[in-house]
């Protein structure tokens, strides 16, 4: 039950990494760079730190016993040293990248078997404190980031005149009344 939630939720992922990327895309280097005063800053510093926290945590996830071969694609991303940093600086080269990775995790997630949740994951934080959790629920972390931050851009984007159109999960959950 949770890994078809899991299936859902890269699926939005993607659908809605694509708005994103298409509607920022609209907008001129200048602008998407401006500070906007959000946690990181500009449209395309909450980009990269959206691709940051999805490659932190897809190479924590590497640690699980399943090893998730897919995983092994992380070897043609780099390996995030901050939270903050810049892996791409133009909207193009990093939405082309947001793209392969979006893949990665929509085929990560089809591996996903429900025995594979009740798991303790151990990996280190940002600042390398060892922790130690529920690797099920680390997964929903995972998705709720994204979507945390993608709310973030949406409203950056509102503010310069740009609709991404709609962005509800509720799209891509299937009817059962026709």
């Amino acid at each position: 039950m949770l890994v078809d939630n899991y299936r859902l939720m890269a699926k939005y992922n993607q659908w809605m990494n694509r708005k994103i990327y298409d509607a920022a895309s609209t907008l001129s280097r200048d602008v998407l760079w401006m500070d906007n005063g959000a946690f990181f800053k500009s449209i395309l510093g909450t980009l990269n730190h959206i691709m940051v926290g999805d490659l932190l945590w897809l190479n924590r996830y590497r640690n699980h016993p399943r090893k998730y071969p897919v995983l092994n694609h992380l070897d043609n991303f780099p390996t995030p040293n901050s939270l903050d940093q810049i892996l791409e600086t133009e909207i193009a080269e990093l939405g082309a990248r947001r793209s392969r990775l979006d893949q990665i995790i929509i085929e990560w997630c089809g591996d996903l078997e429900e025995e594979d949740l009740d798991f303790t994951l151990h990996y280190g934080d940002s600042s390398g404190q060892p922790m130690a959790r529920e690797f099920g629920l680390l997964i929903q972390h995972f998705f709720n980031h994204q979507t945390h931050h993608r709310g973030q851009i949406t409203t950056l984007l509102s503010q310069h005149g740009i609709n991404p159109g709609e962005t509800d999960l509720l799209m891509l959950i299937p009817r059962l009344d026709n």
